[in-house]
């Protein structure tokens, strides 16, 4: 088992989906933020950032052998959740994954190449997912050396200029297909990924 923790990111609003909670949607017969947080705990160990409790997402991820952190300003943006998670990562950890839950077609494969390209490339500091035509994407993983710049981050932006400020310092990881960025935000992306995904 690797010494890079996941920081699984569920902590937001699903603004965009007409109410519903994008990581309660029934994926493979289980609630999307389970099955992430499954494929996840696969890879590595997970600390996983939510709304505070009483949450339905406290409970689909009942049994699940993870570490739980409530985002009391979770409304903030990203970042609020990126720093709550990251205040937990234990001292020695040389790095961490940052994953968002809302990434269907991302697998544990993918999360252990991610993980493996940290140690095949170690003159970087950043090594982040790609789609096979090169687009970035995620999961993102960051070398300890930058985790003080990243927990100063807020608004709703992620770590992007945690990744301009050391661009020539990225590593950029091809995963298959879409699975770096395809992420389903609206009732319409739904639809439209079920319907591909039953073909």
């Amino acid at each position: 088992m690797t010494d890079i923790p996941i920081l699984l990111l569920a902590a937001g609003q699903s603004s965009r989906m007409g109410g519903k909670d994008k990581l309660l949607q029934i994926v493979d017969g289980v609630p999307l933020l389970r099955r992430s947080t499954l494929i996840a705990l696969r890879a590595a160990p997970v600390i996983v950032a939510l709304p505070p409790a009483p949450h339905e997402r406290h409970d689909v991820l009942d049994g699940l052998d993870l570490q739980r952190v409530s985002i009391p300003d979770a409304r903030e943006g990203m970042n609020a959740s990126l720093r709550g998670a990251l205040a937990q990562v234990s001292g020695d950890a040389p790095a961490v994954m940052i994953l968002l839950a809302d990434l269907p077609e991302i697998t544990t494969e993918d999360l252990t190449a991610m993980l493996s390209s940290v140690r095949s490339h170690p003159d970087k500091l950043i090594w982040r997912g790609a789609t096979a035509n090169g687009k970035p994407g995620h999961p993102v993983v960051f070398d300890r050396s930058l985790f003080e710049h990243l927990s100063g981050l807020s608004g709703d932006e992620g770590a992007q200029s945690v990744v301009r400020a050391n661009a020539a310092k990225v590593h950029l990881h091809t995963l298959p297909g879409q699975n770096a960025l395809l992420d389903l935000d609206t009732p319409e992306d739904w639809a439209a990924w079920r319907a591909n995904r039953a073909t």
